[in-house]
């Protein structure tokens, strides 16, 4: 593979920036909408030349205001890249990608706070979190597949991007978070679709590298184990990849369910219920949704070494999730709650992607925790078709932070306010998009006068702001 990089890379040189946050349940649309593909031709040169470019430049800032005397911190990165996927031969298609990083004007993101030892948590993910003292020319072959389509069905082999509940883009930085693998996907007569695969290797978000699938666990900051103990698995989990099956159940009217199930050999296994019901009314679009979460241990857990291994809870984990929401032409209201079974933690390494719950709530997470209460307002607004203005709050009840067995960030309860306003340009700033994203966090729980709890976890306000170009 590295041997094939090497000879694509020469013959077209490609980098790569992409925009806002996707849904879970989207197809990953980072280089933007699908191209028609053109009729098979008997020249491999006509084939490359009926190719279709892709381009994106991004700038993003992101500024943290700790509370009191606690550090704070800010960053500015700029980047771009090129994709390029080649025309149609027989159903044979390929695709190359990748992107680029330059620092513009950041803080040290490498030193730690003084009075809680704690590292810089957001910021650093513009970047590579694996090396934080280097902020320029970050750089990584993102894409580089072969496809086959044919009829409703086709075949990825090699990197590429794929949106699922448990592995996903989590484009909330620089780069979305890549994968490496066969993936297959059909739809059926009836409209029910399957889709599933393998993944043995990874570009997690935030880092400049490829890594195996056991590799990756441990690369962002790790926590701690049952006992208290900083967790000491990145570098000794053993495991063949993820195995992932869904299918997608579209044949009833106005409800569609979707079975999800991700296999990590040796480690973990986790499956999904989720239906999403809709009717239309006369001025809008009533709609809910409720989900079914079941995580148990598969093998050791990653090691027979408790003190090293990822998945170590011994029952499994059951989650319950539920929202309802009315949609109409300006506004879209929904409330969402969750709730995560005190039976232990639910796992998901925060490499592979974002939480897939109804209250997500963009730059925090519930995974690593049990015995959690999550309760969200959301209210979309649409004052024409190129703005979009998004408002959340939400409140968790999380576990004590010395309750080690059940919260593995030492994170308290917490209040999270988001107001993320969007907009798309046109006209002269044809191609642009611009995003601004205020975060204000305020504690609800016991953090026992230790600041380790407290920085860039609660009583702290986050502004990003990104401007993208595609074309």
């Amino acid at each position: 593979m590295k041997k094939l990089s090497l000879v694509l890379l020469i013959c077209f040189f490609a980098n790569i920036s992409f925009a806002q946050h996707q849904n879970i349940e989207e197809k990953p649309k980072i280089w933007g909408n699908d191209s028609n593909r053109p009729e098979d031709t008997t020249s491999l040169l006509s084939v490359f030349k009926a190719g279709k470019i892709n381009g994106h430049f991004r700038y993003y800032h992101s500024s943290i205001r700790n509370k009191g005397d606690l550090s704070d911190y800010q960053a500015n990165a700029i980047g771009g890249g090129l994709r390029f996927e080649s025309g149609n031969f027989h159903g044979l298609n390929m695709g190359l990608s990748g992107f680029y990083i330059f620092n513009a004007g950041s803080s040290d993101l490498s030193k730690k706070d003084a009075k809680s030892g704690q590292s810089n948590r957001y910021e650093i993910g513009l970047f590579d979190v694996t090396n934080p003292q280097n902020l320029n020319e970050i750089n990584r072959v993102e894409e580089l597949f072969i496809k086959y389509t044919k009829s409703n069905s086709k075949i990825i082999f090699g990197r590429q991007l794929i949106n699922t509940p448990f592995i996903n883009l989590q484009d909330g930085r620089m780069r979305p978070t890549a994968v490496e693998g066969l993936w297959i996907e059909t739809t059926l007569s009836n409209k029910n679709a399957i889709q599933g695969g393998w993944l043995y290797s990874m570009a997690p978000r935030s880092t400049s590298k490829w890594y195996s699938m056991q590799s990756s666990f441990g690369l962002y900051p790790a926590g701690i184990n049952g006992e208290g103990v900083k967790s000491d698995y990145l570098g000794n989990i053993n495991t063949s990849g993820a195995y992932i099956l869904n299918y997608e159940f579209n044949s009833f009217k106005n409800l569609k369910i979707n079975l999800w199930d991700m296999w990590v050999e040796n480690v973990m296994n986790t499956s999904l219920i989720q239906t999403d019901w809709e009717k239309k009314l006369p001025h809008g679009k009533l709609y809910s949704g409720t989900q079914i979460t079941f995580q148990s241990k598969s093998g050791n857990g990653g090691n027979p070494d408790e003190t090293k291994t990822y998945y170590s809870n011994n029952k499994p984990v059951i989650i319950f999730g539920g929202r309802m929401g009315w949609k109409s032409k300006k506004w879209d209201y929904s409330i969402n709650v969750n709730r995560i079974g005190s039976s232990g933690r639910y796992l998901m390494p925060r490499e592979w992607g974002r939480d897939h719950f109804y209250t997500f709530m963009p730059r925090e997470r519930n995974e690593g925790f049990g015995d959690v209460t999550a309760l969200v307002g959301k209210a979309t607004f649409f004052p024409r078709q190129s703005t979009t203005l998004h408002l959340s709050y939400g409140y968790f009840s999380l576990p004590d932070v010395l309750n080690f067995e059940l919260n593995k960030y030492g994170m308290p309860s917490y209040t999270q306010l988001n107001v993320d306003l969007r907009q798309k340009f046109s006209g002269f700033l044809n191609g642009f998009e611009g995003q601004v994203l205020w975060i204000m966090k305020w504690n609800q729980g016991e953090t026992y006068d230790n600041p380790k709890y407290v920085i860039h976890k609660v009583n702290m306000n986050l502004l990003n702001i990104v401007v993208n170009f595609r074309f």
